[in-house]
């Protein structure tokens, strides 16, 4: 009989694991947290400069709660996928709220915070409470499909409640802080999504993938759709005093909650910029200099950008409000910006 799957997992965890990870220290629920969801669809080597600093500057659940968004959103700023950072924010205040400051030991609460799901809840269990509890990641999603050969995305229903059941089948009782990093460690380090090692895998004597070799049909891709073209202007005004305009995007929606440029109906010719500017904010503007646009690509569409720069002449007709300031650009540089605004900002030259 074949050794069970959780078995050879640890063994080969034990030689051949990550071991000394930031998270790895001082393991408690806030800090396991964090690196959950700092870990979704970003790879290690990004998350961890990002989760040291970001414990760095909130080293407790207390003190994220009380931070204010705009810092929670810079210290954010390059990971992308910025819900997750807004939910940080929101969860840390239930925590301190509901929960007194203590991350609750149970499945159910934990899925009750903002941002929490079914697998993020039980990773939070395993790794920091060590309580039973099965994760599915896009690591082990990926081993899984290949071991027992579940066919489909795993993004549908069916597929993913077949998976689920595989994960709980192989969930052990003992050792489930070492398990939990075993099979994540092997989807990201052998059973990788292109070129998986397969030689070295401790699953590969009975995995069907292998077996079959067809390690490339799983798990099924996600249905391809053509993704739309948008474009927009991106106005970098600044005043007399060097400072430039900034907008906060709305909560929801991309970037959302993220300091940006201002943004005008790409239906303008650049010879209209002027006046659109003058119109959408009211002060007199110089003639604009265009900037080298560039193309971002979003999860459900590419966005054409073309920022101009304007001198603008009168800018305290314009006054700060919550939403719209006037600030540095060396200090702009410090908020939570989109990362393209900061690149756009970091290289544009400064007008004369």
């Amino acid at each position: 009989m074949t050794e069970a799957v959780a078995d050879r997992l640890l063994a080969w965890y034990d030689q051949n694991g990550r071991h000394d990870l930031p998270w790895h220290h001082d393991r408690n629920a806030y800090r396991v947290w964090v690196s959950e969801i700092m870990l979704q669809q970003t790879q290690v080597t990004t998350v961890i400069p990002y989760f040291q600093a970001f414990m760095e500057r909130f080293p407790d659940v207390e003190a994220l709660a009380n931070a204010p968004v705009d810092d929670v959103l810079s210290h954010w700023s390059g990971l992308g996928y910025y819900a997750r950072a807004r939910n940080l924010h929101r969860a840390a205040k239930q925590v301190m709220e509901e929960h007194g400051g203590k991350f609750p030991a149970d499945q159910a609460q934990l899925e009750s915070l903002t941002g929490i799901g079914r697998s993020t809840a039980a990773a939070i269990l395993a790794q920091a409470f060590q309580q039973k509890a099965t994760i599915l990641d896009g690591n082990v999603k990926r081993v899984l499909a290949r071991y027992h050969a579940v066919p489909g995305w795993p993004g549908k229903t069916s597929v993913l409640n077949r998976l689920w059941e595989c994960a709980e089948q192989h969930t052990p009782d003992q050792r489930i802080r070492d398990y939990t990093q075993a099979i994540m460690d092997l989807g990201a380090m052998v059973c990788t999504r292109t070129k998986p090692d397969c030689p070295y895998c401790p699953l590969r004597a009975d995995c069907e993938a292998n077996a079959n070799n067809e390690q490339h049909l799983y798990p099924g891709s996600k249905p391809k759709k053509t993704k739309p073209e948008k474009t927009t202007w991106m106005v970098i005004l600044e005043n007399k005093n060097g400072e430039i305009l900034l907008e906060r995007r709305p909560s929801s929606g991309i970037w959302g909650g993220l300091w940006s440029l201002p943004e005008l109906d790409p239906a303008y010719g650049p010879e209209e910029l002027q006046d659109a500017c003058e119109q959408a904010f009211g002060f007199d503007c110089g003639q604009p200099d265009l900037v080298e646009g560039f193309r971002h690509t979003f999860s459900h569409y590419h966005l054409h950008i073309q920022p101009a720069r304007l001198n603008v002449a009168n800018a305290t007709r314009v006054a700060d409000n919550g939403d719209q300031q006037w600030i540095h650009r060396d200090k702009a540089l410090t908020l939570g910006l989109p990362a393209p605004i900061r690149t756009l900002l970091n290289r544009s030259q400064e007008p004369t």
